[in-house]
């Protein structure tokens, strides 16, 4: 039987685990959030790489694998972000994820309708805000973490958040294993949500020939890159990366440009909703007309390497756990062994203690 941790999440989302999934753009789809879900965990759709059609029918997919409670990751800033919340509430989705901070009124929208709001945040004001607002849990992603990321190691960002605010922490950047969830048990979390390990599961869709490059890897082989998209991205160190690292600025310009016309086909949106996303996202970022740009090339490069395979013509998010991660466990077995090693770690914490507190001698 597998051991079991209870914690302020479990019990806020109504999961078995303290262990969540994380929504990756292009990798979190229906077959790895049920399979989370249905192990015990909290799977997270990606939506931001989805029309609202692909979202409502990945809603439904996933419903029909798992009747266990599952999360939807929503674009604050997108558009179209109030209508996606309403999917979630007539879905009855169990949590809404947010990479950057909802507003306030789309905060009190998803509570009055029961949804449990976590946002990811990267520093200890921004958890302030959010829980100020009335966010029910949210998720500190330190920089070992892979795709957009800060410069703070999670041994010191998950504490400041920690000693910030009242509301469930969930730890991100750097967990792949029970030590790592004993670990941020112990700092007081209530729990820790993976990425890189997760999609190295048999039931990620990322492509074979793919996942053997990120088990290839060493721990020096990730690189935070602001040729992306404009912002610290985690990624694999590849030819093309490296070659981006290299680039002038108005060749990663022009490469984003044409990946947003490309983006803009392959979404049927309009340019004017990708103008009004372009605007918010600058004002939520405070980023420059450059690096708005130049987001653009984030969903194209993320799915040539992670849907289509092409690590030549891709990049490839990764946390630094790349570098120590060997196998490609179903994720019923990860999250069982994640959950048994963690529980065994606490055991002999425990254990520890009663040592001291014998009598000598006995």
């Amino acid at each position: 039987m597998t051991a079991r941790i209870r914690t302020a999440l479990t019990d806020l989302v109504g999961i078995e685990h303290p262990v969540v999934q994380t929504g990756m753009g292009w990798v979190a789809g229906p077959r790895l959030v049920a399979a989370t879900a249905d192990a015990g965990g909290l799977g997270i759709l990606a939506s931001a790489t989805m029309t609202f059609a692909e979202l409502e029918a990945a809603i439904a997919k996933t419903k029909a694998h798992t009747d266990k409670p599952f999360g939807v990751n929503i674009r604050a800033d997108a558009t179209d972000a109030p209508e996606r919340i309403e999917l979630l509430i007539r879905e009855q989705v169990r949590v809404a994820s947010f990479a950057l901070a909802p507003k306030r009124e789309l905060i009190a929208r998803l509570k009055d309708a029961g949804v449990v709001v976590v946002p990811s945040i990267g520093a200890a004001k921004h958890a302030v805000k959010v829980a100020s607002w009335g966010a029910d849990a949210v998720i500190v992603q330190g920089g070992e973490g892979g795709g957009h990321t800060g410069p703070v190691a999670t041994t010191l960002l998950l504490p400041s958040v920690l000693d910030a605010v009242d509301i469930p922490v969930v730890a991100a950047g750097g967990f792949f294993d029970g030590r790592g969830l004993a670990a941020a048990l112990a700092y007081g979390a209530a729990g820790v949500a993976m990425g890189t390990r997760f999609l190295l599961t048999q039931e990620s869709t990322v492509p074979d020939a793919v996942k053997r490059e990120y088990l290839r890897r060493g721990l020096q082989d990730t690189v935070v890159s602001l040729k992306v998209d404009g912002m610290p991205h985690r990624v694999l160190n590849t030819e093309l990366v490296d070659r981006l690292e290299h680039s002038g600025r108005w060749r990663g310009l022009a490469a984003a440009v044409s990946n947003a016309t490309k983006f803009k086909s392959m979404t049927g949106m309009k340019w004017s909703t990708i103008v009004r996303d372009g605007l918010a996202m600058r004002k939520a970022k405070d980023l420059s007309w450059s690096q708005v740009v130049m987001a653009a090339n984030t969903p194209m490069l993320l799915k040539a390497g992670l849907v289509e395979g092409n690590t030549q013509a891709g990049v490839l998010a990764a946390g630094q756990v790349t570098g120590v991660i060997e196998d490609l466990p179903t994720v019923r077995e990860l999250i069982d062994r994640i959950v048994g090693d963690a529980a065994a770690r606490i055991d002999a914490l425990a254990a520890l203690r009663d040592g001291a507190n014998a009598a000598p001698g006995s």
